[in-house]
């Protein structure tokens, strides 16, 4: 039976392995955009860089609202749903900093500073999410 997570167990979740985060963003004309991102946590605040001309880069840019869902498909199935509020940080210090967790999770620790460095550009947006609202339940097949 399906059950809500702790908030551990919601952290332990979204950091576990290299699970990618479906990210949804709203178009100018209202439509709904949805791209993979990487991510860390801060807190229970979520961390990402994209691109300023992407879609969900131009998107977020223009209308801060966000929600970001991950799950794992594997039995007994589980997700974290969170709705929230993007915000852009433009210091490429503290974006080289946080490019680089986010490369060592997804790409490892020996090519972490490799990737930072890549993604901590200018044209390169740093985006923090602050949650506004938070789904997650685990045992969905049980």
């Amino acid at each position: 039976m399906a059950r809500a997570m702790s908030d551990e167990e919601r952290r332990t979740f979204l950091m576990e392995g290299t699970r990618t985060g479906k990210l949804a963003t709203v178009r100018a004309d209202g439509r709904p955009h949805i791209a993979p991102i990487w991510f860390v946590l801060d807190g229970d605040t979520i961390v990402f860089n994209t691109g300023a001309s992407t879609v969900k880069g131009k998107n977020i840019q223009r209308d801060p609202r966000v929600t970001l869902c991950i799950d794992d498909e594997r039995p007994p199935f589980a997700f974290v749903i969170i709705e929230g509020t993007a915000e852009i940080d433009a210091d490429l210090g503290r974006s080289l900093t946080w490019a680089t967790r986010i490369a060592g999770r997804y790409m490892g620790v020996d090519r972490a500073d490799e990737f930072g460095r890549r993604n901590a550009v200018a044209g390169e947006l740093l985006v923090r999410v602050t949650p506004t609202r938070m789904s997650a339940e685990s045992g969905i097949s049980d």
